[in-house]
């Protein structure tokens, strides 16, 4: 709906995304991953014209209380209360301080189904409890875990796994055990980053095993580390360990490997994995120290 005005109209072209207030401070809710008695409900359809009313006509966000009108009837989130200086952006009357309670009584009577049904998620949830089961869900998507760009692909594990090998051209092995060398001329420049993405498929999961450089302070540091194609809760069954050295020495790394649910710069800093200062990395790779060879085995196991 047109609102004729250019201040209304720059605010719908650039919504400000507002946090909805707290499911608990709403309604009780089931746990988010419960479908079991979710999907006993029945489907409930919700007329377009109902969504339609519960859309914020600003932010085209869904309202939830308080939800504000203006003395013609005309709906706004609280959110975007405050941007439009008190103004009914549909009539341009004053907005005061009216609370449409009936349209947050008919929220508070609808069910809707997780809008992750496509990934396989059966659930129909009260209106007021969607939101945060969705964050949650156990079958939303997962993000692409490349670190060498900015993908924005999202999808379930078995379409990550294609999409890392066919766009992504990621090497891809199978087995619990690896042995990898990275080089590298020259070790001291690290503004395009030394990394390397390697899948590893094994007791029926993949993982995915992480080397690159980054800069810590005024010197840079080699970092590996591994992440597991799954949510946490699942990757707390496995544990991992990597291993490099050169010239009589060595460091060995343990741990348990980080869900992708975590991003790949998330894990990366907080130094979860194996760290490697750049005068010990090149001590590692021998010769004049001018050439980083680096040779970094490990395994992964499940544990019983």
């Amino acid at each position: 709906m047109a609102s004729g005005n250019s201040f209304f109209d720059d605010l719908r072209c650039k919504p400000e995304v507002i946090d909805p207030p707290q499911v608990e401070d709403i309604v009780d809710t089931e746990s988010v991953n419960d479908t079991t008695q979710a999907a006993i409900k029945p489907n409930v359809t919700v007329s377009s014209s109902v969504r339609e009313l519960l859309e914020c006509p600003v932010c085209l966000n869904a309202m939830y209380p308080p939800i504000h009108q203006c003395s013609n009837g005309h709906t706004l989130c609280s959110g975007c209360k405050p941007r439009v200086h008190n103004r009914c952006p549909t009539c341009r009357h004053e907005l005061g301080n009216i609370r449409c309670l009936a349209l947050e009584k008919v929220a508070a009577s609808l069910e809707l189904p997780c809008k992750y049904q496509s990934f396989g998620c059966i659930g129909i949830y009260p209106y007021y409890s969607k939101l945060k089961h969705e964050s949650q869900c156990c079958y939303r998507p997962y993000s692409c875990p490349y670190a060498g760009s900015e993908c924005t692909v999202i999808g379930d594990i078995p379409y990550l796994v294609a999409h890392l090998k066919d766009d992504h051209k990621v090497d891809m092995h199978n087995g619990s055990t690896f042995n990898h060398r990275y080089v590298k001329s020259n070790p001291h420049e690290v503004e395009n980053a030394t990394w390397m993405l390697t899948v590893f498929s094994c007791f029926g999961q993949y993982f995915c095993l992480h080397f690159e450089a980054f800069q810590l302070g005024m010197a840079p540091v080699y970092i590996a580390f591994l992440r597991f194609m799954g949510d946490d809760n699942e990757a707390k069954n496995y544990s991992y360990s990597l291993e490099v050295g050169g010239n009589g020495r060595k460091f060995i790394w343990q741990g348990v490997p980080r869900s992708i649910r975590d991003s790949h710069r998330k894990v990366r800093d907080s130094f979860d994995g194996l760290i490697i200062q750049r005068n010990m990395a090149l001590f590692f790779s021998g010769g004049d120290r001018k050439e980083l060879k680096l040779r970094v085995t490990g395994r992964i196991w499940k544990e019983q």
